[in-house]
């Protein structure tokens, strides 16, 4: 039987080694970046309930429930699924909020983690949307309160977190639920989350057609559904002016004045703590923004990326109060997730991000011939024994296919053992882009600081 090629499966992408070097150089910045500001690193389980993740939110129809073999009848019906019955996780908060209530005598609150895992929706695949992708998301939970100023606190993380990546800038967009609820609470409109999820079509489709489903299909007078059409097209690029133009439209509430005063506290305060990323990284009000996951309650962000609008939202999140509770204490929440696989494969796709070599080998160690192999292992045990990544030729074929099999793998240095296999003197070692050939010391000599690690960096003509 003639053997068949794999084919990929769609939504699922794997990386080939260059592009994997990529992700990880962000994912190192990420981690290097969330430690910094105190965060500590959390892994949680892949599966959780299906109860569980059904509750918090409009995502059933994505969810990759679990089951065994075991439970699918003999004629391949699926048996009656059971109370207990598991599903992958679609995002990393819902698992942590149960992390949390789990652990919560254990943890010091309020508790900051961060969490780089992969995710599982069921969405059809398109680009900068996949069915398998990792997420890294930054979180601060505390115990029955949380302090407002966590609100403005993730957002400048995340800037200094792309102030070191080679990338395109960003722009955060954020809003506040409250304020949109109680807007529509003033307007006399019951239903918030029916306008929330027409509203969040405008940047797919014309506002003339936003008005018409508001009308006819949430059964909004006119005058509300104009109300709220001029809602969602205010703007704050720089200052507090859009808190202006939100009470000019002369929809009075309380949850809306509680709601627009969060929201220009987070702006006013990311605005004036800058950040490393400066103008490479900004946070707007657009009171556009209003979807997200259907626990949110008050503050909540989307980010884009300049030039690639099209991805959609690559870094989100929001406010949660009630998405942790025990029944005794409820544990609130704020939290960002970078879509780090939405963000990377489009780019890697169109060239636009480059590792120097697609293996972290510095160092290629030659073989004089397979009776002196163990001196070429006695070099490449007392390099590495200094961080110097390094490997020894597959074989002891002559010098230039040697150093032909380094360049194919990129490897920028190929290092000549003494031909007799003497221990001491006689080493050498050749920069094989440049042809330099100098004499080197196993026990001293490193490679320069760019070439220790494979680089990475952006190759496309939007400014970084």
């Amino acid at each position: 039987m003639a053997a068949r090629t794999p084919r990929p499966l769609s939504g699922f992408p794997e990386l080939l080694p260059g592009e994997r070097v990529v992700e990880e150089h962000v994912l190192d910045v990420l981690r290097e970046v969330f430690e910094l500001h105190g965060f500590v690193g959390l892994e949680t389980r892949a599966v959780e309930p299906l109860s569980v993740l059904l509750r918090k939110g409009d995502i059933d129809k994505e969810v990759y429930a679990v089951r065994r073999l075991a439970e699918v009848a003999d004629d391949g019906a699926a048996a009656q699924p059971s109370d207990d019955v598991l599903a992958l996780h679609y995002d990393l908060t819902v698992p942590f909020a149960r992390y949390v209530l789990e652990n919560a005598g254990k943890l010091a609150f309020p508790f900051r983690r961060y969490q780089v895992q992969k995710v599982w929706r069921g969405e059809r695949p398109q680009e900068g949307r996949f069915r398998e992708f990792r997420q890294a998301d930054v979180d601060v939970v505390d115990a029955g309160s949380l302090a407002a100023h966590h609100e403005a606190e993730l957002p400048l993380v995340m800037a200094d977190a792309f102030a070191r990546l080679p990338l395109p800038p960003v722009v955060m967009q954020v809003n506040n639920r409250r304020l949109v609820e109680g807007f529509c609470r003033g307007l006399g409109v019951e239903d918030a989350g029916v306008v929330m999820r027409e509203v969040d079509k405008l940047d797919k489709t014309s506002p003339e057609r936003v008005r018409a489903a508001l009308v006819e299909g949430a059964g909004l007078g006119e005058r509300e559904a104009d109300a709220c059409l001029r809602l969602a097209g205010i703007r704050g690029e720089r200052g507090l002016g859009f808190v202006e133009e939100v009470r000019a439209i002369g929809v009075r509430d309380e949850l809306l004045d509680q709601g627009l005063d969060e929201l220009a506290d987070v702006v006013a305060s990311t605005q004036a703590a800058g950040g490393a990323a400066g103008e490479r990284f900004s946070v707007v009000a657009d009171l556009s923004i209003t979807r997200g996951l259907d626990y949110y309650t008050g503050t909540v962000y989307e980010s884009r990326l300049s030039g690639f609008e099209q991805l959609g939202s690559i870094c989100s999140g929001g406010r949660y109060d009630a998405l942790a509770d025990d029944g005794r204490t409820t544990y609130p929440g704020v939290g960002l997730s970078l879509g780090v696989t939405r963000l990377l494969v489009p780019l890697l796709q169109r060239g636009l991000l480059r590792a120097s070599r697609p293996t972290p080998t510095a160092v290629l160690v030659a073989v004089t011939d397979e009776e002196h192999r163990g001196a070429s292992t006695a070099v490449a045990t007392a390099l590495r024994a200094r961080g110097v990544a390094t490997e020894v030729a597959p074989s002891a074929a002559k010098f230039g296919k040697q150093i032909r099999y380094a360049d194919r793998r990129s490897i920028p240095f190929v290092w000549f053992p003494p031909l007799d296999g003497a221990a001491g003197g006689g080493h050498e070692v050749k920069d094989i882009r440049s042809g330099d050939q100098v004499p080197a010391d196993p026990a001293t000599w490193a490679p320069p600081a760019d070439d220790a690690r494979p680089g990475v960096t952006w190759t496309g003509d939007a400014p970084v």
